[in-house]
């Protein structure tokens, strides 16, 4: 571990005119997490192109992730607990880096960076720096309150003397992702992709709210609607009762889908409806818009980056529901999960924000890529 006394300023180390060789991204998880990195690894390709760039990463979202050109990856799965410490030092072994980014707030992440040989370690700041973090840095980045995660992660650029703000994702499509969102959305007839679950079921609509807004979608705008998610048994249901519930047809792609075929279909569709969850970040990363149902977390710290003005909101009314307190009064992380907390969100507000979307010169049949 790495003492906190030994602190240091980038700066002081680290000047513009010495670029970095190598530099090591450490952030495992999770799909949303590793959408909001991509703009900060495409800054550092471009300021610094000569700089090798390593990303230690989850095996689930190395499979959307690999995508991106020019980075080394090291794959673990969380799981394997030592087995995945060996992985990192096996591949790490003989080398060191100048610069490693810690940009993952866990136990677990820390006790893989001190595997990491790094001359700068730079860490979140110490009032953020949860589970001990701060043990296994001697850099951080700037103090702050209250940001969008998104908007967290620039401030490593910053640290590093580097002026983020400019925002570029641009995964190449595989051809395979391409032909097979071409299939599924083969013209110009707006596209409304639902994918009803997220990883923390709390934070999932009822089944039959979500087949009241496909039919709205179908009927009032004559949208295709197309059912996506993974293949447990709690997303092939969920699907399935909308499915029967709605008074329309749906294309139910459910488990069908890999991570790069799904970027591919968000990348021609009109729009996605979604909770708190990965995807709303994928279709971010292909400018596709996001009407995301936010009610157990924060729409201003992770919601679609892009976004935002399209999400219904009812954060602060699941904090004085469940917490007696408004939303300002809570710590910024705090997340509201418990049962029925999304029933705070009707049907009426989705209708109305899916309107609204609809209506606004930013949805057209297929948005550029």
């Amino acid at each position: 571990m790495f003492a906190p006394s030994g602190q240091i300023k980038i700066l002081d180390m680290l000047h513009l005119s010495e670029r970095p060789k190598s530099l090591c991204i450490l952030r495992l998880s999770a799909i949303g997490d590793t959408c909001h990195i991509v703009p900060l690894v495409r800054t550092l390709q471009r300021v610094w192109p000569t700089t090798q760039l390593t990303w230690i990463i989850g095996r689930a979202e190395s499979r959307l992730m690999s995508l991106l050109p020019d980075v080394e990856f090291i794959t673990i799965d969380k799981r394997d607990g030592l087995k995945a410490a060996s992985i990192v030092r096996s591949a790490l072994r003989g080398r060191r880096f100048d610069v490693l980014l810690h940009m993952q707030l866990s136990l677990r992440a820390s006790l893989i960076s001190a595997l990491v040989p790094a001359t700068i370690r730079l860490g979140f700041d110490r009032a953020r720096a949860r589970e001990l973090q701060w043990l296994f840095t001697n850099a951080q980045i700037e103090a702050r309150t209250q940001q969008h995660v998104l908007d967290s992660f620039q401030d490593f650029l910053s640290a590093l003397g580097i002026e983020a703000g400019h925002l570029e994702w641009n995964l190449p499509l595989p051809q395979e992702a391409q032909q097979y969102a071409t299939t599924l959305i083969p013209d110009t007839q707006p596209t409304l992709i639902i994918s009803p679950c997220s990883s923390h079921s709390a934070r999932n609509w009822r089944p039959e709210r979500y087949a009241a807004i496909a039919a709205h979608a179908a009927q009032a705008h004559q949208m295709r609607v197309i059912l996506s998610g993974g293949p447990s048994v709690l997303e092939r249901e969920t699907a399935a009762a909308i499915e029967r519930q709605m008074k329309a047809h749906a294309i139910n792609q459910t488990g069908r889908d890999t991570l790069p075929l799904l970027l591919g279909l968000l990348s021609r569709a009109s729009m996605l409806l979604c909770p708190d969850s990965g995807p709303a970040h994928m279709a971010t990363m292909v400018n596709t818009p996001v009407l995301g149902l936010y009610a157990a977390t924060r729409v201003e710290r992770s919601g679609p980056y892009l976004s935002r003005q399209w999400c219904v909101d009812r954060y602060d009314a699941a904090a004085r529901r469940f917490r007696g307190r408004s939303a300002a009064e809570l710590p910024w992380t705090e997340k509201i999960e418990p049962p029925g907390v999304m029933d705070l969100i009707e049907v009426a507000d989705v209708r109305e924000r899916l309107d609204a979307l609809m209506a606004s010169r930013i949805v057209s049949p297929l948005l550029p890529y």
